[in-house]
């Protein structure tokens, strides 16, 4: 068989529409494959590829299929049961039951006691909005075995999806106590605790995304627009450290920047302030991010031995001010 770089085939597929758009490097090498190995080859070398590198391309997986695998697929071998997988699960994507139901039952009839069957059995019920059956079917596999992720994480994501957000939090609370190192869960549960207006609870989970990697300077804005939402003096100030610290490791982080000018204006203005004292490089500093952002430039700020951002951070514990800065 030609390859599809040196000549058009006859009958303008939609296998041949589906390898047009991909890029030039990967198109290169499917057309390698497809003269040494086949159109059978190529399309499931394909679909290894978007395991490989977890891409879902749902629409394209069904389109394969239908073009090519369905009527090949025994002569996969072993991985036949892999592509009837993510073949399944992309079928849900795409609305289209009958394939589900078919590579199902395939795996059904192999695997009748597999935990990945069972979770593929589950993503149908959730399909058919069968959600009790589904939960049951999620609570019977977490009772079998408790180090499973899997169950716990679909449970978690219908109760979220069902507005159960009380119980999802519970979930989530109860999964971390086993797998305390999972940041997207982390994440999560910080997103939820925000839609309930819980923000000291959501300033722990993200405290906990620090400790677990201290040098993500996301982590350290996100904690402070938490504090910054909080409100308070304690937490104001809290907030403007940890602003700063999203700048030493991000200097050309508008977004931590405006939150810092905010948290000193705020602070500076406050009532509360009047027995203390006001520091220079406070005040140098407010006048040098008032300037950046009413010029809307993207000026990077470098932390240095004498920077004005670095002596906040490292003496911030011991700055006060005895009386209102001046708005600019």
């Amino acid at each position: 068989m030609p390859a599809f770089c040196c000549k058009k085939p006859e009958k303008w597929t939609r296998f041949y529409e589906m390898i047009l758009e991909i890029d030039s490097q990967p198109y290169n090498i499917i057309c390698l494959l497809s003269a040494t190995c086949g159109i059978l080859g190529n399309a499931a070398e394909i679909l290894r590829t978007y395991r490989e590198q977890n891409c879902r391309q749902s629409q394209t997986v069904v389109d394969i299929w239908d073009s090519v695998l369905k009527k090949s697929i025994d002569k996969l071998g072993d991985e036949k049961y892999v592509v009837w997988e993510q073949v399944c699960i992309s079928s849900l994507d795409c609305n289209r039951i009958d394939i589900a139901n078919e590579c199902l039952l395939q795996l059904s009839n192999k695997f009748p006691n597999s935990y990945r069957v069972r979770l593929l059995e589950e993503l149908l019920l959730e399909y058919l909005e069968r959600y009790d059956e589904a939960l049951d079917l999620l609570d019977a596999m977490i009772h079998d075995d408790e180090t499973n992720a899997s169950p716990r994480k679909r449970k978690i994501a219908i109760l979220k999806a069902k507005g159960r957000n009380a119980e999802a939090i519970k979930e989530l609370n109860e999964y971390l106590k086993k797998f305390m190192i999972d940041q997207d869960a982390w994440n999560e549960l910080c997103d939820l605790y925000l839609n309930e207006q819980e923000y000291a609870k959501a300033a722990f989970c993200m405290e906990e995304l620090i400790l677990q990697n201290p040098h993500n300077h996301l982590f350290h804005l996100r904690f402070a627009e938490i504090k910054y939402t909080q409100g308070g003096i304690d937490n104001l100030e809290l907030a403007l450290a940890y602003y700063c610290q999203a700048l030493k490791l991000s200097p050309s982080n508008m977004r931590a920047l405006f939150g810092l000018y905010l948290s000193a204006k705020y602070i500076s203005l406050s009532s509360k302030l009047t027995i203390w004292k006001i520091n220079e490089h406070f005040i140098k500093l407010y006048h040098i991010i008032s300037k950046i952002l009413l010029n809307r430039t993207n000026k990077k700020i470098k932390f240095g031995k004498h920077c004005i951002l670095n002596k906040l951070y490292s003496k911030f514990n011991s700055l006060t001010f005895n009386r209102k800065i001046e708005d600019i």
